[in-house]
């Protein structure tokens, strides 16, 4: 069960990560571009689903709180 909501996390986060890419690149803004990079590369660095979903979160809400 947890390879399974692994992947469904990944894939929400995955898809959350290109749309911060593609805003971060067509806006030249650092921050969500780095956002989008780093949710792309959590995936496969963190294998536990509660981890994962945490630090998504908190990535996910980073470029709301940072403003360059």
């Amino acid at each position: 069960m947890e390879g399974t909501s692994l992947l469904i996390w990944g894939m929400l986060f995955g898809a959350i990560g290109l749309g911060f890419f593609t805003y971060g690149k067509k806006q030249k803004a650092v921050v969500p571009l780095l956002i989008g990079i780093s949710l792309f590369i959590l995936i496969y660095f963190i294998s536990n689903v509660y981890i994962l979903v945490i630090v998504g979160i908190i990535l996910v809400a980073v470029p709301y709180f940072v403003r360059i």
